[in-house]
């Protein structure tokens, strides 16, 4: 599964990007209208971070408009996805995007009825938010494990997205699932890095390379000498 950052904060993808484990972004208006400055600036430096698809959403709520934006947002950046909600008009303008070569994102799928649309349409990510789901007492991992199943056996290669993420159980879930990505908040990227035997153990293992100084001796002489030296 491969993992995208949530987010519209430049500096929250240089962060996690030093990581190596980035293959895209998603982004909303709500997370860019967080960020100082031009969005457009925005979009491309996460473009040229992550290296992948980012996905920008369009706020019209008729097709004639989110069509016209779609094609604005894809101009930024050739990485650029653009991000539709979930509608008639969300459809149609999946469809028409799509037919011109401009991905789409289709967002705010929340069973996999819509799922089996938004993959007719042509999207590419179908996106499905499980916190969201598990907010009103609906069990996230059903509802993504039927549009996976779902989308299985149909003729597409549309990729479930799951988003919305939590905590990291969301990631390993979504995973388990086989969900072919997940778009994570840094938050959540972050605690999916610790674990208590993992700090216990690195505590353990500099405490026993202390204890015998001659052994940081050889390790910097290994770092200084030439390449190619025995």
């Amino acid at each position: 599964m491969k993992l995208f950052i949530d987010t519209g904060s430049v500096a929250e993808v240089e962060e996690v990007a030093e990581w190596g484990v980035l293959s895209g972004a998603t982004t909303n208006p709500t997370l860019l209208a967080r960020e100082s400055g031009d969005p457009g600036d925005i979009v491309r430096r996460i473009c040229g971070l992550v290296d992948g698809p980012t996905s920008v959403e369009v706020v019209s709520t008729e097709s004639e408009g989110m069509i016209a934006e779609g094609r604005a947002l894809a101009r930024i950046d050739e990485r650029v996805v653009v991000k539709v909600p979930f509608s008639a008009p969300g459809l149609s303008t999946t469809s028409e995007l799509t037919s011109s070569g401009i991905p789409v994102n289709m967002t705010l799928v929340f069973s996999a009825a819509q799922a089996l649309l938004a993959a007719e349409a042509g999207a590419t990510f179908i996106s499905c938010f499980m916190g969201r789901l598990d907010d009103i007492s609906i069990d996230s991992t059903a509802v993504v494990g039927e549009i996976v199943e779902a989308l299985r056996g149909s003729p597409t290669d549309a990729q479930v997205l799951a988003a919305s993420l939590r905590h990291p159980q969301h990631a390993v879930t979504a995973a388990q699932l086989g969900c072919e990505v997940a778009t994570v908040p840094v938050k959540v990227l972050r605690a999916m890095l610790v674990h208590p035997l993992t700090v216990d153990g690195i505590d353990r293992f500099a405490a026993d390379w202390e204890s015998r100084p001659e052994f940081g001796d050889w390790l910097r002489g290994l770092v200084e000498a030439p390449v190619g030296a025995a």
